[in-house]
């Protein structure tokens, strides 16, 4: 019971940040010696510490702010992309002690390439920083294994088969968890974003495919074995295009970065930049767009309308190129998914929002990832 109370305590403070020891007290459903007792040993082990507010209200003593330390528990966040890799280490309470990223090009993306340049580059950040890691989180673009970190296909990297979990835990000494991106991003925007608070909701993204990460009931939703959030790959037109993974007409040949590129009159295969630029430009202009993205709009809001039906989320997380898509458009696919779902309308509306968490989105759920178990270990 007190390892329980220990770490719920550590979670209150790693998520929601600094507060007193009442607060603690009533959030957690403990009373004050227990408190007492969990601050003060966790004190003595230099993984909280106790310090006035800057900001004092009020006449009297001020009630001391029980605060994390970040080096008392650091994670690895990996964020693996089709054409980059980010890691940071990550301290206890989210904060990013030390970063670095690189370029996948050619020879680059091979498995081997990627887990032995990770290795290095964690080794010299955390070399530089003088911290012991406790935990590993790492985010991949495809179908993974939760149990193993197995990661079955991630087409887009032309990896197949990979057991990433057990080659990078067993050099990095340290437990390590393997995700579906769009699954940890979810978690990020649950814990830190938009879907903060929230119990029920759907993280969609947009990046060279399309995927999704569903947050029911407070917790990710993992299926079996772990593999879930394909929504990409729903088929949401039978006489469309085909799609690498053998079907047709699934949800990302139509919302995804290709077809974002056809709507925009953009060459196939053009760089990220000149996608965003291009957006960016049409939200400058928004009398063009229903004339530009009139169908990839009816796309988008047909998949979402199927994903709130299924689901019935509180609210849609758009990230990575939905973020950019003109304000316009996103605010006609809530008022359309609210007027044809019929989950929708029964829940009164599904908000639909973009992510502000910015590029570190991943990197940020991959931390959260390993924080889960490593918090009941600190």
């Amino acid at each position: 019971m007190r390892r329980h109370n220990r770490t719920a305590l550590l979670r209150r403070l790693h998520v929601d940040g600094p507060c007193t020891r009442a607060s603690l007290a009533t959030e957690l459903g403990l009373n004050r010696s227990t408190i007492k007792a969990l601050v003060d040993g966790l004190a003595e082990s230099g993984v909280v510490e106790e310090r006035v507010p800057r900001m004092r209200t009020g006449a009297g003593r001020p009630s001391l702010l029980v605060l994390p330390q970040p080096h008392a528990a650091v994670v690895l966040a990996v964020d693996i992309r089709v054409e980059q890799v980010a890691i940071a280490l990550v301290g206890l309470g989210g904060e990013m002690l030390g970063r670095n990223s690189w370029n996948l090009r050619g020879k680059a993306r091979q498995p081997d390439e990627v887990i032995t340049h990770v290795i290095e580059s964690t080794r010299v950040l955390a070399e530089e920083l003088d911290v012991r890691m406790v935990g590993a989180g790492i985010s991949v673009p495809g179908v993974v294994r939760r149990s193993d970190g197995f990661v079955h296909e991630a087409p887009n990297l032309q990896w197949r088969d990979i057991p990433l979990g057990d080659r990078l835990g067993g050099v990095l000494g340290v437990p390590i968890r393997v995700g579906n991106d769009a699954e940890i991003a979810a978690l990020a925007e649950h814990l830190r974003g938009a879907a903060r608070g929230s119990l029920d909701a759907v993280y969609v993204s947009a990046d060279i495919g399309v995927g999704g990460g569903v947050i029911s009931d407070g917790a990710a939703l993992r299926g079996t074995a772990g593999y879930v959030g394909e929504l990409g790959h729903m088929v949401i037109n039978p006489a469309g295009r085909a799609c690498y993974c053998g079907s047709r007409g699934c949800w990302e040949t139509e919302v995804g970065e290709v077809a974002l590129c056809r709507a925009l009159d953009l060459p196939e295969g053009s760089p990220r930049g000149a996608v965003v630029a291009e957006l960016r430009a049409l939200s400058a202009r928004p009398e063009r767009v229903a004339d530009r993205l009139g169908e990839f709009t009816e796309w988008l809001i047909l998949g979402l309308v199927n994903i709130v039906n299924a689901f019935s989320p509180e609210l849609v997380v758009l990230g990575d190129l939905f973020t950019v898509l003109p304000a316009p458009l996103v605010a006609r696919v809530g008022a359309e998914v609210s007027r044809r779902s019929l989950v929708s309308r029964a829940i009164g509306g599904t908000r639909i929002l973009a992510s502000t968490m910015g590029a570190d989105v991943k990197l940020i759920g991959a931390a959260e990832l390993a924080f889960e178990p490593a918090l009941g270990l600190v």
